[in-house]
């Protein structure tokens, strides 16, 4: 069979990688292979050698605006030090006037994020194969077919204003999330920039006189940009056009990811708006739709399905999916949540916010500390949707986990170490254990709000299923629900793995007495500043990436049609030149660029999903057997 031209590309790709590698012995350090081998496994052991992390593209954001901040602190005090409000004026008014963020936008356009300026136009075609997957695959014979509509995950939507009380004014229509609008209220605006992103706590709904809508269309719904130069969307979307799609076969399904999923449908009418764009869609083309959906956006589209079939709510009737949905498409979904929410309603922390130096620390607390964040957040019922599911049978015990290895006797399923001061041992809470520490530190609304609109636990019979399939509280969590009775539909499920991701905190009280991640716990292999690491995408651990696909999907209980279910894992393996990983990444966010994810989406929705067969990088099989369904005996 001869070569195909997509073929000779990814061949010649790893005939460059082979040609960037350390020699068989390095001639100023004397070390042969095996000596450096061994080197590395000891390195590996202790945390030494790491992968380029996304935690470092974030942390220069952060530095950047942390550096911008401080600038702004000094600025506005005083020759003795005092904090001085008009000079704050005087300053927010020359900036506000200039012409800086256009200046700062212009040049981190051009420079920033033009990290192959220094490789020879040979290199640069060999590594750009993420752009040339879509056109290698036209000359061999794909082409359009199934329409498509594409979910976006968490805070991936642009929102704009569109109020017109006191402060909103200067920014109407302008996208206070996702563009150098946003940096620049932040900035100059904090107050009013929060008063448009925080909900109304007790209605989860905007606050009286502000509106906040999600922008439309791919460039403005963030599918193209988040903001200039950070791309999510446009490696898909560019692949997509290649083969023959266009704005009339495609929708970027934007929407407001602050809301809960029933305030989606109650504001924006959002899944009343995409039934019926799938049923035009059908009608025009003639074929049923393509999902593909990204993170927070899987559990929008998986609480579609339910919705769409329901009666009171979507009324499509028992059959609706199966004639209208060809195929869902699943891309590194977080389907049954990720710790890394909790840590965010908790203290408003994360990895990247507790791997800054104390410095940045200081600066960003200045600006916009751990509690506005965590209060702000907590108003956000779409975030909340993100909190872990299953309870302790998918996310262990303080002494058992499925995802444990053999490395420690620190156990996965202690998802919380808290201890008051340094001098007390750490307290461990597992997976619902911690949600009652939530619940111990945060308002009545936030209670209500979680009772109101979600469900974590899980459904042990199939009786036990059918009567949450009636709830819509309990559409959110494919471990208490099933997915409809659509025989036709397929499932493609793609993840990331081999990148170092959080499974577990430390924490301890802070002066104010609120919880905050203990930093100074680190033990050079699994726990960094506070935080204990496992396999993952770098934001979902395995078993939130495969729990449900690899498992839940292949019982009769949550699958009673039995659909086809494929797994396809990607490993992690950055290039060291590129910023975002390059064509090889399979970081949460920068998979939407692999290269072999385009090819397999693009084989899907051109109607070759037959091409695409299970593959896996990880012990998931094992990790996800090890968890018993079946019903416990009394």
């Amino acid at each position: 069979m001869p070569i195909t031209k997509r073929q000779k590309r990814v061949k010649n790709k790893e005939q460059t990688n082979k040609s960037l590698k350390v020699p068989e012995e390095t001639e100023s350090f004397g070390v042969t292979e095996p000596e450096a081998t061994k080197i590395e496994a000891v390195g590996k052991k202790k945390g030494l050698f790491r992968k380029p992390k996304f935690g470092r593209r974030v942390n220069f954001i952060l530095g950047a605006i942390i550096g911008i901040c401080g600038a702004l602190i000094f600025a506005v005090h005083n020759d003795d030090g005092i904090f001085d409000p008009t000079a704050l004026e005087a300053l927010g008014a020359k900036l506000g006037s200039s012409d800086l963020f256009e200046d700062i936008k212009g040049f981190l356009s051009h420079h920033m994020f033009d990290e192959s300026s220094t490789m020879d136009s040979k290199t640069r075609s060999q590594l750009s194969t993420e752009i040339d997957v879509g056109l290698d695959m036209r000359e061999e014979g794909y082409s359009y077919h199934y329409p498509v509509v594409m979910t976006p995950g968490v805070i991936s939507s642009g929102l704009e204003s569109w109020s017109f009380r006191n402060c909103s004014v200067s920014y109407f229509r302008k996208r206070l999330w996702g563009s150098w609008s946003m940096l620049k209220a932040m900035l100059l605006d904090k107050q009013c920039w929060l008063e448009h992103l925080m909900l109304d706590p007790k209605t989860g709904l905007d606050p009286p006189g502000i509106k906040l809508r999600a922008a439309q269309g791919f460039e403005a719904a963030l599918a193209d940009f988040f903001i200039t130069g950070y791309w999510i969307w446009s490696k898909i979307i560019e692949n997509l056009a290649a083969i023959g799609y266009e704005p009339n076969n495609m929708l970027s399904a934007s929407y407001d990811w602050r809301l809960s999923y029933s305030n989606l449908e109650e504001r924006d009418r959002y899944f009343s708006k995409l039934k019926l764009f799938i049923e035009f869609s059908k009608l025009v083309h003639g074929r049923k739709v393509v999902l593909i959906s990204h993170s927070m956006g899987s559990q929008v589209s998986y609480y579609f399905l339910k919705w769409v079939e329901a009666e009171g709510f979507g009324n499509g009737g028992p059959s609706w999916v199966n004639d209208h949905i060809e195929s869902f498409i699943n891309i590194s979904g977080s389907l049954i949540g990720t710790p890394k929410t909790l840590s965010a309603l908790l203290s408003g922390e994360m990895k990247d916010t507790a791997q800054l130096n104390q410095f940045s620390v200081y600066g960003l607390e200045k600006f916009f500390s751990r509690a506005e964040r965590a209060m702000m957040v907590r108003t956000m019922g779409g975030v909340s949707s993100m909190l872990p599911k299953g309870g302790n049978l998918i996310w262990g015990n303080t002494s058992w986990a499925a995802d444990d290895d053999d490395s420690g006797d620190l156990s996965n399923g202690v998802m919380i170490h808290y201890r008051n001061d340094a001098s007390d041992p750490h307290s461990r809470f597992d997976s619902e254990q911690a949600f009652d520490f939530l619940n111990n530190v945060t308002s009545d609304d936030f209670k209500n709000m979680l009772k109101t609109n979600y469900s974590h636990g899980l459904a042990w019979t199939k009786e036990e299923v059918e009567r949450n399939n009636k709830i819509p509280a309990k559409w959110i969590n494919p471990l208490e629900t099933s997915l409809p009775y659509a025989p036709d539909m397929k499932i493609y499920c793609f993840h990331g793995v081999g990148k170092p991701t959080e499974r577990g905190y430390f924490y301890s009280k802070n002066d104010e007495g609120h919880p905050v991640i203990d930093s100074s716990v680190n033990d050079g292999t699994k726990i960094e500043n506070g935080i204990v690491m496992d396999d993952g995408d770098g934001t979902l651990p395995l078993i939130a990436l495969g729990f449900v696909s690899n498992k839940a999907w292949n019982t009769e209980r949550f699958n009673p049609a039995n659909i086809s279910v494929v797994n396809y894992e990607l490993r992690h393996d950055p290039a060291s030149f590129d910023l975002r990983g390059g064509p090889r990444s399979a970081e949460h966010v920068d998979i939407l660029g692999h290269s072999e994810l385009n090819e397999m989406v693009l084989k899907i929705i051109s109607g070759h999903g037959d091409e695409v067969k299970d593959h896996r990088e990880s012990n998931m099989l094992e990790i996800v057997n090890r968890i018993n369904l079946d019903y416990p005996e009394k």
